[in-house]
């Protein structure tokens, strides 16, 4: 079988409306584009960025063609400068209006409430602004999923996380205080959510963070067990982002190699499962675990393993479930052998019920006795 790994990069529908919406804005920014081509603002200047500002948030709020949006965010985006004063006024008049938009949106019905929310997280999302985070943050536990999704993404992509590196101490509290909201959402958070939330974590560097990764995995653990998981994807993130924690400490916590090696015991025991297909998982499941498996093998086993390490992929590609369980038992352990990991990184799995120590990952309950449990 020719493997063609997979990332997570389709989302559901509902996740990405509004983005490719194409229409013609109706902003002025004959006077906001002259204040860009200055060196030095004068206080009528500072004026019209907050007028641009208040004008093209109030579009986006009234606005009931939605497909011009994209077009009005659009020209938002694109009046960002790195000018000193018009930075400021622009961050500050941004956080004003938007912060009146988002209240403005709560009393809409709730069709028009979600779609007006939903673009002005966009827009959060595009600016990269820590100064516009607390107004993502409060929609963490919006009951729309959606709303939640793009609230976490605004202040987990890229580019904001690379400003709020940047900025160093003055917000140093802040990446402490998304990571800890996020630690609370991770029980009710969508697959997608949580593939944002593994990204952040691996790229800031807090006591929460790693919380946050220990949490994920305990939480995609338990649905392995219970036979709940899905969308087995987000498993990858969430192992290489563990992985990324513990390459780079020095020692390794033993609480992270725990987490990594159980889940990704249950990943493969649960795609051997599927070899007679008797546990019913469907073809994109196993596809999706699949591209766990190899992908994970490739950038965190050879890491941690310190050697280069292709067995899973080769067991994979030929379809020999024998072979695989053989290099899951060599590599994480089983009930008579530690595995490779398990020794190198000086970690076990916790306690029998007798008191003993376990040296092998838990075995992933069968089907029908997960459901009775």
């Amino acid at each position: 079988m020719k493997l063609k790994l997979a990332v997570i990069a389709v989302l559901p529908s509902f996740l990405v409306l509004f983005i490719t919406s194409i229409s013609y804005g109706i902003v002025n920014t004959k006077l906001v584009d002259e204040v860009l081509a200055k060196g030095v603002l004068d206080p009528k200047d500072l004026k019209i960025i907050d007028d641009f500002l208040a004008d093209a948030t109030q579009d986006l709020v009234r606005t009931t063609d939605f497909t011009s949006i994209a077009k009005t965010r659009t020209i938002i985006l694109t009046r960002q400068s790195t000018q000193a004063q018009y930075a400021q006024q622009f961050s500050e008049s941004a956080y004003k209006h938007i912060s009146v938009g988002l209240q403005q949106a709560g009393a809409l019905p709730e069709n028009r409430r979600f779609k007006v929310i939903t673009n002005l997280l966009i827009l959060i999302e595009g600016l990269k602004d820590p100064r516009l985070a607390d107004l993502a943050i409060k929609l963490f536990d919006d009951k729309n999923q959606a709303v939640r999704y793009w609230a976490v993404r605004a202040v987990t992509n890229p580019g904001f996380i690379e400003r709020l590196n940047k900025a160093g101490a003055p917000y140093s509290q802040l990446t402490g205080q998304i990571t800890s909201r996020l630690v609370g959402l991770v029980e009710t958070s969508s697959p997608e959510t949580l593939a944002l939330m593994a990204d952040f974590a691996a790229k800031v560097d807090t006591p929460q963070a790693e919380d946050l990764l220990l949490k994920m995995a305990d939480v995609r653990t338990k649905r392995y067990a219970d036979w709940t998981v899905t969308y087995e994807l987000v498993d990858g993130a969430i192992l290489k982002s563990l992985c990324d924690k513990m390459v780079s400490a020095n020692p390794i916590k033993p609480e992270a190699a725990q987490r990594f090696s159980q889940l990704y015991s249950y990943v493969i025991q649960r795609y051997i499962s599927g070899s007679g297909n008797a546990a019913g998982l469907s073809d994109t499941a196993k596809q999706q675990l699949a591209s766990v498996m190899v992908d994970t093998e490739e950038k965190c086993i050879a890491k941690l393993a310190a050697r280069p390490q292709s067995s899973i992929r080769r067991a994979v590609e030929s379809n020999d479930y024998t072979v695989l369980k053989q290099e899951h038992d060599r590599l994480l352990g089983d009930a008579t052998t530690k595995g490779e990991l398990v020794i190198r990184l000086k970690f076990d799995y916790g306690q029998n019920p007798d008191g003993s120590t376990r040296s092998s990952p838990l075995a992933l309950p069968p089907p029908k006795q997960a459901a009775t449990q």
